[in-house]
């Protein structure tokens, strides 16, 4: 008896030790991104394509440039805020190093090694480009201080434990693309600006019950995290527009039949409005590839 004790023991710690190895909060090799010289003016239009200022601008009257954080994101899971990303070395990240803000935004892992929760879009993020991380570090770093501080999550149990997010992340934060069929390069890049930076299907993707995104339903439209209407679908067999149709939306915020863009979009418009008009239309390209319900 006691040797199947202590078989059963050493079973039970070794596959602790397991978990533990496959759900630790990743890092990023700092040589990765050590060697590459950032370009802050590419980093402003990293910046612009990732929408960061949508989340963490002042929740009213934001100026632009300043990061203070504090709009909070209401989700079935409990009330998110979110944080102070300024350069102020007290209450923003000022005082972390390039691998710190790296690790944030590419493995949702913070510089004291615990996870992030997913309302930060790493899971889109993580396929981002190293350099365009870097240029977006240069850029994060000239813009104004902002003292002020970083407001708690809100969460219910079992969802304020941190450490949960270690078996969320090995289900459902899995490096990749979703589209991978053939592509042209107009269209690859706009599945960059997509599926990477822009994060749409953040958006415009169901979520199953643990909040993981529903890939084989990519961009088909999904329930307002915030219990009000539905986001659309913006795939092939949704959008009949035609590509510079949804380039001009995506720009100006006007339909063909000069309807509006609403709610969260009109924020996300504003963004796109300041990338290059390559970018904007390789967005548009990329959509149409992308098959829908039916196809």
């Amino acid at each position: 008896m006691k040797r199947g004790l202590l078989l059963c023991l050493g079973l039970t710690v070794t596959g602790l030790a397991a978990g533990w190895a496959l759900t630790r909060p990743a890092r990023i090799d700092p040589d990765v991104i050590g060697q590459l010289q950032p370009d802050p003016d590419n980093g402003a239009l990293v910046f612009a394509a990732m929408g960061c200022a949508s989340c963490h601008a002042a929740p009213e009257d934001g100026v632009d440039g300043e990061l203070p954080g504090g709009k909070i994101f209401a989700t079935e899971f409990g009330s998110f805020s979110a944080p102070n990303i300024s350069p102020d070395p007290e209450f923003g990240i000022g005082n972390w190093s390039d691998p710190d803000i790296a690790n944030a935004v590419l493995h949702g892992t913070s510089p004291e090694g615990q996870h992030y929760y997913p309302a930060f879009p790493y899971t889109a993020y993580q396929n981002a480009a190293p350099q365009d991380i870097v240029d977006l570090i240069a850029h994060l770093r000239s813009l104004p201080p902002m003292s002020t501080p970083s407001q708690p999550h809100d969460l219910a149990f079992p969802f304020n434990i941190r450490a949960l997010m270690g078996p969320w992340k090995l289900l459902f934060a899995q490096p990749g693309w979703v589209v991978e069929t053939d592509l042209t390069a107009e269209e690859a890049r706009g599945r960059y600006l997509v599926e990477a930076l822009g994060h749409c299907g953040e958006c415009h993707t169901p979520r199953n019950l643990l909040g993981g995104l529903e890939r084989d339903q990519w961009l088909t439209g999904a329930a307002n995290p915030s219990g009000t209407g539905h986001i659309p679908g913006i795939t092939s067999d949704t959008l009949d527009w035609s590509e510079s149709d949804l380039a001009y939306f995506l720009t100006s915020g006007f339909t063909p039949d000069f309807d509006t863009a609403g709610g969260s979009m009109v924020e996300v418009i504003e963004n796109l409005a300041k990338l290059p008009e390559d970018d904007v239309a390789a967005i548009a390209a990329y959509l149409k590839s992308v098959p829908g319900k039916s196809q």
